[in-house]
């Protein structure tokens, strides 16, 4: 398990639902951080993925509210069609900003946001997925003291969002699912 850290951060797109049910379901109920997932959704999606991963994973997992605290325990999923962010009293925020990288949620978003906040205390992960979101927010969190973990590319049902995030900045641990999910768990 993880110690120093007070915040796993995760991105995914295309072929991110089954790499999210291959991985935070290992984690263990007890973990000592805040799970925050980024998952591009199509509109009216949200909820799916929120009972999805709740028939698979031992911590609870939820959509958080405007203005709720960011807490230990919970995998917090960003809604569709609003980006989620972590305000600097480490409160969820929604914005309806423009679309990044073509989505809304952006994984940039929440990382950037995640970055500004935790800095060394975050943990930034980039799941499969078709586009180059995520690797502006891992740099971001790399850049700020953070542990950068991308899901090997090889192993990625779409290899191009993890290929972007390795070109973008020096990564601590380029793992397949499994591996994240030991290294995490």
């Amino acid at each position: 398990m993880l110690t120093g850290y007070d915040i796993i951060v995760f991105g995914s797109s295309a072929g991110g639902y089954s790499a999210l049910a291959e991985v935070l379901p290992q984690l263990p109920v007890d973990l000592p951080q805040a799970v925050v997932v980024a998952q591009h959704l199509h509109p009216g999606s949200g909820e799916y993925m929120v009972e999805y991963l709740s028939r698979r994973c031992r911590m609870p997992v939820r959509e958080p509210e405007d203005k709720e605290p960011v807490l230990p325990g919970v995998i917090a999923v960003a809604a569709a069609q609003y980006h989620l962010l972590i305000e600097r009293d480490r409160t969820f925020a929604f914005s309806v900003d423009d679309k990044v990288n073509f989505s809304r949620p952006s994984i940039d978003v929440l990382f950037e946001s995640v970055a500004a906040v935790y800095g060394p205390r975050a943990v930034g992960v980039v799941l499969t997925g078709a586009n180059a979101d995520g690797a502006a927010g891992l740099r971001a969190i790399k850049a700020a003291g953070g542990l950068a973990v991308v899901q090997d590319p090889a192993s990625a049902e779409t290899p191009f969002m993890p290929r972007s995030a390795l070109a973008a900045t020096a990564v601590d641990h380029v793992l397949d699912l499994a591996g994240i999910a030991r290294l995490l768990g």
